[in-house]
């Protein structure tokens, strides 16, 4: 059966083959032309790119790898010098390992901020990106976050600058204001101290506003001795100063005493006591021992020569016994005389009084 000529298609609803392939030669001779006019700029660009990474990367171990054998030099330095004498004391290896550690992870995480920062906007700027309103941007959150998180960047930069500074360190007894004890831990925001009653204070470096470092330097042990003012100031000096020469040849008071024991004179004189103070430097957070030690030998060698040590409540003990001794009997009574009106008032009736004449009206059954 023949098809019906309606449904057979048109010669005008035909696409032409020829226009459609002239347009599709069209287009990809365009691309390869824009390929082939740029394929250079970006091979230039992403060669740029990958070099600024490159070079950003290696820049950044190199210099984070040099920090860290920097750091372990130190830390070798204070190993070395620990076992060696007053080590422990001016070369504290825990001290110098928390130090360089943090040092070390501030000056890692500054170096790879700059060095990464830096290679970024490059690559933004290799991109042909405006970066103006990027960094104004920036500028601006970072002023958001530095007013609600003041306290937080307080408390870092002022521990970066103790660190940088070595206020203190790990071992050191400190007067923090807020707190006061041994520093156990250095951190980037907190300080942890050990009280004297062994608690644990955890002190935002923020807070700090004054630092009191009882560990550096040097300290001075002072022993305050209360003797008769009748003994002799001369044998008192002599037996002091047979004290010292003996203490300072002796271990370990001999690393301890940084200076030789003196004595310094009269610090007070009283009607029954007077003080004399002696003295000496000594190595830090070592002055109390070394004061111990000096009442021990001086309360000893004082006994063996026979020179008094007196105070406070031995001199009230001697003024009760100085006293009066009338003092603790009672006044007579006035009762002990029998000539006396109180005598008198108090005696018997006699029964003869009683029952003579004129002695008024009697009741009887």
């Amino acid at each position: 059966m023949p098809r019906p000529a309606a449904l057979l298609p048109l010669a005008a609803d035909t696409p032409d083959a020829s226009e459609t392939i002239r347009e599709t030669h069209e287009s990809v001779t365009n691309a390869a032309s824009f390929l082939e006019e740029n394929w250079a700029g970006w091979l230039y660009l992403g060669l740029r790119i990958l070099l600024i990474l490159v070079i950003a990367f290696a820049l950044r171990s190199v210099v984070r790898k040099s920090l860290t054998k920097l750091i372990t030099r130190m830390n070798r330095g204070a190993e070395a010098v620990e076992g060696t004498a007053l080590g422990g004391l001016l070369v504290n290896a825990e001290r110098r390992r928390q130090r360089s550690e943090a040092i070390g992870s501030v000056l890692r995480s500054v170096a790879s901020f700059l060095i990464l920062g830096t290679a970024g906007l490059m690559v933004l700027g290799a991109l042909d990106i405006n970066l103006g309103p990027l960094l104004a941007s920036a500028g601006v959150a970072g002023v958001a976050i530095g007013f609600g998180a003041r306290n937080l960047v307080t408390d870092f930069l002022s521990g970066v600058f103790m660190i940088l500074e070595d206020q203190y360190g790990v071992g050191d007894k400190i007067d923090a204001g807020v707190a006061s004890g041994e520093v156990v831990e250095v951190g980037l925001r907190v300080t942890k101290l050990r009280g004297d009653n062994g608690e644990i204070w955890y002190v935002r470096n923020g807070e700090i506003k004054r630092i009191g470092n009882l560990s550096q330097g040097w300290a001075t042990a002072g022993v305050a001795v209360q003797v008769k003012p009748t003994e002799s100031l001369s044998r008192i000096n002599k037996v002091v100063q047979g004290i010292a020469d003996t203490i300072a040849k002796e271990s370990p008071w001999d690393e301890r005493l940084w200076g030789p024991v003196e004595v310094l004179g009269l610090d007070e004189v009283l009607l029954a006591s007077m003080t004399v103070k002696v003295s000496a430097k000594t190595m830090p957070g070592q002055q109390f021992a070394v004061e111990r030690e000096l009442r021990w030998r001086i309360k000893d060698a004082f006994d063996a020569v026979g020179i008094g040590i007196v105070g406070g409540l031995a001199a009230a003990d001697e003024e009760e016994a100085a006293a009066d001794p009338a003092s603790a009997v009672a006044p007579p009574s006035a009762l002990a005389n029998p000539a006396s009106p109180q005598s008198l008032a108090t005696a018997p009736i006699p029964p003869s009084a009683a029952g003579g004449p004129g002695s008024g009206p009697r009741i009887t059954k």
